[in-house]
């Protein structure tokens, strides 16, 4: 995925992608301000692991209230940073609200000790306890949601968060952190940081540093996971994902081919788990590709802060739109068919035409690669097996959907999902209580939900011997 696009310069930099207008510009940290950084915050964990975990999930509790009372501000930024319409903007704050919320109300009981059964008598538990400094690389994709799920877990178990966020979004890495210290959060429990790429391997080398959370590219998280690695660090990579969306009929097709192109657009096509390869049936592949094509058409651009009826988004950076418009021709040069769409517009924007591909065969790069942004590509299948060979013939794994209007039909093809997530007659489980992740090279490690309680945590055993020491 493209999600950790690199920056124009090594200052941290702004640009409103529906423009082209440099917003904001600001020097990456200097080597002292990371040293500052990494001892604070592991002097900070020190004092917040003894504090009483429900003290922590009031904490936890007081930044949702602020996400949820501060939603408008927030989205304002990332729609100006990074071109989301302001709508799923202020959709997302929100949702991190949900987050934290979540964390506060149920992470005392998530992390509470757990009895073990014992064959020779004595009393065993195991607990959840915290490791130390994370550090935390985010990308531009959603600037709060992607920081809430990996940070509100972690800051209620009582670790602390050092936070490099991707180069393109530092007001809204700052609005984070303002949000944080507002809530309460003790200072250098959650710190920004405006690292560069050499500072990074530093940090992750330092042993106060227990653990690394990544979302991005492969190429990213195999440098990461590597460094970790050399390191003996446990890192969670989400690396993105090229979802099968399973089509096996429809009570009416035009209106599932709507819903299926509303899914793709969302965030515009910037969303690791999007629908990237509609799978279809054969009796209905037709018309469902003549309804994406009319509803891709139909769109025009527009400002992502008035988010109007009728339009799109610009994609997050000119480069990214470029970059995709050249893949999209390299579809149809190779032989797939172009429907709609599928130009970058002129100006200093970065809009390119909602797009939909068909004839994509496993011999061209767009089969294997994922298009991050907003392009439907869609397959014919004519069986159910033949649908979830297709689905499953990718190296990703994060999520996938099947649809049917027989239940059962749809879970038995989902149930052979090579995926972390696998829904049935729903896009996704959206909730801040369903664990997030995938297999093969989406990554591995779960955030949100119990499972995301449990993956820095020092799972510890804590066992009692009956009777007094020394006794048999």
């Amino acid at each position: 995925m493209t999600a950790d696009a690199p920056a124009a310069s090594s200052a941290y930099r702004s640009v409103n992608p529906a423009t082209g207008q440099v917003l904001a510009e600001h020097p990456t940290a200097t080597d002292a301000q990371v040293r500052d950084a990494l001892a604070g915050a592991d002097a900070a964990f020190r004092a917040w692991r003894a504090v009483p975990i429900e003290e922590r999930a009031a904490a936890a509790a007081r930044v949702g209230a602020l996400f949820a009372e501060r939603a408008e501000e927030l989205a304002a930024i990332i729609t100006e940073e990074m071109g989301k319409p302001i709508s799923e903007a202020r959709e997302e704050a929100e949702f991190c609200a949900e987050i934290f919320g979540y964390f506060a109300e149920q992470g005392p009981a998530l992390a509470a000790d757990q009895p073990i059964s014992t064959s020779g008598g004595g009393r065993a538990v195991i607990q959840k306890r915290p490791v130390g400094v994370l550090l935390g690389i985010m990308p531009w994709n959603f600037p709060y949601y992607q920081v809430a799920r990996f940070a509100a877990p972690n800051l209620v178990l009582g670790n602390t968060i050092v936070l490099k966020h991707a180069e393109s979004c530092p007001r809204s890495a700052l609005a984070l952190q303002q949000l944080m210290d507002d809530a309460g959060v003790p200072a250098s429990a959650y710190v920004n940081l405006f690292a560069d790429h050499g500072q990074i391997a530093e940090i992750i080398a330092d042993p106060r540093v227990q653990g690394v959370s990544l979302t991005g590219s492969e190429r990213a998280g195999a440098k990461v996971a590597e460094l970790a690695g050399r390191n003996l660090k446990k890192v969670v990579l989400e690396l993105g994902g090229s979802d099968p969306y399973v089509v096996l009929d429809a009570a009416d097709v035009q209106e599932s081919a709507r819903a299926a192109f509303a899914t793709r657009m969302a965030n515009t096509g910037q969303s690791c788990n999007s629908n990237k390869r509609m799978i279809v049936m054969d009796d209905i592949h037709d018309e469902f590709v003549a309804e994406l094509t009319r509803q891709a058409s139909a769109l025009t651009p527009g400002d992502p802060a008035d988010d109007a009826p009728g339009t799109f988004a610009p994609l997050s950076s000119r480069a990214a739109a470029e970059d995709l418009a050249s893949r999209i021709r390299d579809a149809v040069d190779a032989g797939a068919t172009l429907h709609a769409g599928g130009r970058v517009l002129e100006g200093p924007g970065a809009y390119l035409e909602p797009t939909v591909l068909t004839g994509i065969t496993p011999d061209m790069a767009a089969h294997h690669e994922e298009l991050f942004g907003p392009v439907a590509v869609v397959y014919r299948v004519t069986g159910d097996e033949e649908a979830l060979a297709l689905a499953n013939d990718t190296p990703y794994g994060l999520g996938g959907a099947v649809f049917s209007t027989d239940p059962d039909r749809a879970r038995r093809l989902a149930e052979g999902l090579d995926a972390g997530m696998a829904n049935v007659n729903a896009p996704e489980a959206e909730g801040a209580e369903m664990p997030f992740g995938g297999v093969k090279r989406s990554g591995y490690g779960r955030e949100l939900g119990p499972l995301g309680m449990d993956e820095f945590v020092n799972k510890r055993l804590l066992y009692v011997k009956d009777g007094p020491a020394g006794t048999d």
